[in-house]
């Protein structure tokens, strides 16, 4: 299949960011497959993603929501997903900024390793380059937070992504696996834990949940037994909220 080339402005663009931004360790290396593999993690905001970007290799794609590589829906969505719990008196400047960011987002997701993410017709699309990646010996990435608490340091998972498995299964008829990921800014690593690999034999609607929780668990037990620390949220609170990974 083809590759993305990147422009020549987003590599510098991507090195520059690469300069300025906290270095990044990658924790837990031995837990990764040699091939393919779904690696699943806290979103940590802005920086899981660009954590992913810089940090976990060329041959890694990650899942992005799709409203914010279509450029009618771009402002509306980041608007709703990054802004809309800032306080009522700011918030007129951020529904600005989210139009001033539609040119940005389309030239950074246009030329990232993004694989668009939608919940309607399209998710056929979505799986479809997903499959074809994997089938490359690629890795996937998805951060499947949404705004349900899970527990103080994390949201719950949606949990449709594990059929990427069942389909790959079904495709390549070899049985993925699904490593946890806890990004830690504040800590500037990202931490990887032990597969959870997917059963074919079993209902998906089983493995769904069986492979979800897991999943929850594993994140927030790498979370909780990383050094104490403040923990970058799903959600964009105030920085006075943000909860610690454990008490004193």
């Amino acid at each position: 299949m083809n590759e993305k080339k990147p422009s020549g402005l987003f590599r510098a663009v991507k090195a520059l960011v690469r300069a300025v931004y906290p270095k990044i360790t990658v924790e837990g290396l031995e837990n990764l497959p040699a091939g393919e593999a779904v690696l699943v993690g806290n979103h940590a905001q802005i920086h899981g993603p660009i954590s992913a970007e810089l940090y976990l290799g060329d041959d890694r794609w990650t899942w992005c929501a799709g409203q914010m590589m279509n450029r009618p829906e771009i402002a509306a969505y980041a608007y709703q997903d990054f802004w809309s719990q800032k306080p009522a008196a700011t918030r007129w400047i951020y529904k600005g900024l989210s139009h001033l960011i539609v040119p940005l987002a389309l030239f950074i997701f246009g030329n990232a390793n993004a694989i668009p993410v939608y919940r309607d017709a399209r998710v056929l699309a979505t799986f479809r380059e997903t499959l074809d990646r994997l089938a490359e010996g690629d890795k996937i990435v998805i951060f499947p937070e949404h705004d349900v608490p899970r527990n103080d340091v994390l949201c719950d998972f949606q949990d449709r992504f594990v059929d990427v498995a069942r389909l790959y299964y079904g495709k390549c008829r070899k049985e993925l696996s699904f490593i946890p990921m806890y990004v830690a800014p504040r800590l500037k690593k990202i931490v990887l834990g032990t597969p959870i690999p997917f059963d074919a034999q079993r209902p998906i609607e089983e493995e769904r949940r069986r492979i979800c929780e897991a999943l929850m668990d594993a994140v927030t037990a790498l979370c909780r037994t990383q050094p104490r620390h403040v923990v970058i949220p799903y959600r964009n609170i105030s920085k006075k909220d943000y909860p610690v990974n454990r008490p004193d």
